[in-house]
């Protein structure tokens, strides 16, 4: 009876999960389109475009430029994107965990400091926030707003 029980139990949980894949368009620095079709990468904030970041020597930079270039590698070297999800934002963009064949995208974003954890939505990523902070990769070798802070003050 157990093992019956971990069986459905897994297969009902792999079917609420869906995955969508292709080629993908950067956006920004935590969202993507495959065939026209937004994706949020779940559990991560990047800098917003047009926000700016400082430099440790005080220069200051567009730091969402900065967050969307470290995507655009999926897009020059035409990488198969798989994005697994089960829910929508309010925005009706899937929220994924998005993966190149040798890459957790959401994941390495964080670590390599081109975007935080998104602690509103989710801790997944707070060990790799911590570890982008303690190396100061990406934008946590300078001085930067958190995006959700910067956006409300710049709506």
């Amino acid at each position: 009876i157990f093992i019956l029980f971990l069986i459905s139990s897994s297969t009902s949980f792999s079917a609420d999960v869906k995955i969508i894949k292709g080629i993908a368009e950067v956006v920004d620095g935590d969202t993507i389109k495959i065939d026209g079709t937004r994706i949020r990468l779940f559990g991560i904030d990047a800098p917003e475009l047009k926000q700016k970041c400082r430099k440790k020597s005080g220069e200051s930079y567009l730091c969402g430029e900065f967050s969307k270039g470290m995507l655009d590698f999926i897009e020059s070297q035409d990488v198969t994107v798989r994005c697994e999800y089960s829910k929508k934002d309010k925005y009706g963009r899937i929220l994924g965990i998005c993966f190149t064949p040798r890459k957790d995208l959401n994941k390495w974003m964080v670590q390599t400091g081109a975007a935080v954890a998104y602690k509103r939505y989710s801790k997944k990523y707070l060990a790799d926030e911590e570890y982008a902070r303690d190396k100061k990769f990406g934008i946590w070798s300078g001085d930067f707003i958190r995006p959700e802070e910067w956006r409300k003050k710049n709506k």
